[in-house]
């Protein structure tokens, strides 16, 4: 073929720089040196080989930190995204930005309802430095600036800016500064602070841009977390309304169901604290019945006033309401006034005006707010609680109702049946005394009729003691009765009783405290001083209440009147009534205590 092809190339700008295959192969070698012959030889630039080398070295660390930039946001936004508690991933935001652009101090700002901080989130500063701090920073100054215009703000030097408001007292110093917003969606949730870089230089486009795309990433997060904490906390709120409402329809003590309602509303809310507080009868203060969390034995039975306190707003009007943390106005609540909370939600325990009390929860200082959701989350959980509670009490209304109905069957059927035939069985005997020629005989037919008649008595006050209405108290009959049982052992023997009349109807509590007390003492003075082997005790009710106690003891000893004696005469005199201790008849000692019971 012998054919030759010439690749031929673009002709260059200057004649011979650049040549054909064919031209370089048929040009004649050149001889160095000769004079005619440089304008032959190619142009280089007249750059020293070290100066190449630096520039090359130069952008080859530009890449490499390039790289490393890259890698380090896309470990950060993997690792904000691997948590799905709220608190965890806004502080893993916190490190990771301050890592990323090597900034010597970090924070974010959570921006609450009135365009303030709630939450401030610090990296870089030492709780010693913390505690020295006069207050939080309120979302002023440049921060504020931040909130007021959510767009990224580079400071090389803080205090130069015109919005620049200083910093509080033992703050440490900064100069320069990086802001950049996070929003969720499309509302701003906080914004990210950065000051200070590690090796003094200012902030560069380059920050500028890594902490950008990390606020974009954190505010996914933040979502995903949000989103994760609101299905947790339904969940939570399931289980507590069917475990309450399981709790108080099969019979659970209310005062146990109580415990159980503030544990899980402080569960729903994720609260450091939860109190449940009712009204007093009287509807003058609250009395905290139950307490879980945090200052739980601080909190615990404290009463408040209904008035001028955030429990008491809301239990008068029925409308929840919250306080944004300790420098909030509306932060005293009444419950936990003294005790240092940041946010607070209170909740009527009921619907309206209807509120048998208020739910509340609060945190620690530092923490969030509670959100809007878990407002209506606690509000329907203490709504659904109030509604268990009442169906509870109306099924014990039920229960004593039936109970009542037994007693007042009972009670009919002793006074129609058993105190009709005792009566003509004593009214037979009676006649029989008549007829009865032998002495004994009347005298064992008489002290029939006499049993008889005690016995009818006695018959009589059940009646009225089954009559009575009970209530949570225990009835007066019954801690007589008490007081009886518990001196058996120190007697050495069980007294004989007798109770006539409607003790437990007419006679008030303030008497009938002052009659188990005089009883008590009656029967402990017996039990040191007597040596007694019988124990009479008689109580009757009427226009006056008569507490009589018997022994077949010693008597009364000439060594006078003894304190327990004079308090038991105290105790009537206080009531207009009257006291006597004396011998009795055939020996031994009588003691009658009498007051007056007013109708």
């Amino acid at each position: 073929m012998g054919v030759v092809m010439a690749s031929t190339v673009r002709r260059p700008e200057r004649p011979g720089q650049w040549e054909t295959r064919r031209e370089r192969k048929a040009a004649p070698v050149s001889v160095p040196n000769r004079p005619d012959e440089d304008h032959a030889r190619p142009v280089l630039p007249q750059l020293r080989l070290d100066d190449l080398l630096t520039e090359l070295q130069s952008r080859l660390a530009t890449v490499l930190t390039t790289r490393d930039r890259m890698h380090g946001l896309l470990e950060a936004i993997v690792s904000i995204g691997r948590d799905l508690e709220l608190e965890t991933v806004l502080r893993s935001i916190v490190e990771a930005a301050t890592t990323l652009v090597d900034a010597r101090y970090g924070a974010l700002g959570v921006i609450g309802e009135d365009d303030g901080l709630v939450q401030f989130i610090t990296v870089g500063v030492t709780q010693e430095q913390i505690d020295a701090l006069d207050h939080w920073p309120h979302g002023l100054g440049i921060l504020g600036l931040l909130i007021k215009q959510p767009q990224l703000i580079r400071l090389a030097d803080l205090s130069e800016h015109p919005e620049s408001s200083g910093f509080p007292a033992n703050h440490p110093p900064m100069r320069r500064f990086l802001g950049v917003p996070i929003r969720v969606r499309d509302a701003v949730f906080g914004n990210l602070y950065l000051t200070d870089r590690t090796d003094g230089e200012e902030f560069d486009e380059d920050d500028e841009s890594v902490v950008s795309a990390l606020a974009t990433a954190a505010g996914v997060a933040i979502e995903n977390a949000r989103l994760y904490q609101e299905a947790r906390r339904r969940e939570r709120w399931l289980e507590a309304n069917a475990e309450v409402s399981t709790a108080l329809l099969s019979g659970t003590d209310p005062d146990d169901v109580l415990h159980l309602v503030v544990r899980r509303a402080r569960a729903i809310c994720d609260a450091d604290l939860a109190t449940v507080a009712l009204a007093h009868e009287a509807e003058e203060e609250l009395a905290v019945k139950a307490v879980d969390g945090r200052y739980a034995d601080e909190l615990r039975g404290r009463r408040t006033p209904l008035d001028d306190t955030l429990a008491g707003r809301v239990y008068r009007t029925g409308t929840s309401l919250a306080s944004p943390g300790a420098d909030g106005e509306a932060r005293p609540s009444g419950i936990a006034t003294g005790v240092p909370l940041g946010p607070v939600l209170v909740v009527p325990l009921g619907a309206g005006t209807a509120a048998r009390g208020v739910v509340s929860v609060a945190n620690v200082p530092g923490r969030l707010p509670f959100a809007e959701p878990t407002r209506r989350l606690l509000e329907t959980f203490a709504a659904q609680a109030a509604v268990a509670l009442e169906l509870a009490e109306r099924r014990r209304d039920v229960e004593r109702l039936v109970v009542f109905e037994d007693r007042d069957r009972i009670a009919k059927d002793l006074h129609d049946t058993v105190i009709q035939r005792l009566f003509a069985i004593a009214m037979t005997l009676m006649s029989a005394i008549k007829i009865t020629k032998k002495p004994d005989v009347a005298v064992r037919v008489q002290r029939a009729v006499d049993d008889l008649d005690d016995t009818i008595r006695q018959i009589r006050s059940t009646i009225f003691a089954l009559q009575a209405s009970a209530d949570d108290e225990p009835a007066l009959r019954a801690r007589l009765f008490g007081v009886i049982d518990g001196a058996r052992e120190s007697l050495g023997f069980a007294p004989a009783v007798r109770f006539d009349g409607p003790l437990d109807t007419i006679v008030d509590d303030t008497v009938g405290d002052h009659l188990v007390a005089v009883l008590r003492e009656a029967l402990s003075n017996a039990a040191r001083h007597a040596h007694a082997s019988t124990v009479d005790v008689t109580v009757a009710a009427g226009s006056d209440v008569l507490l009589r106690v018997a022994d077949d003891g010693v008597g009364l000893t000439g060594d006078g009147r003894r304190s327990g004696l004079a308090n038991l005469d105290d105790r009537a005199r206080r009531l207009g009534g009257t006291f006597d201790v004396r011998s009795g008849d055939t020996g031994g000692t009588v003691l009658e205590w009498r007051v007056p019971l007013t109708t």
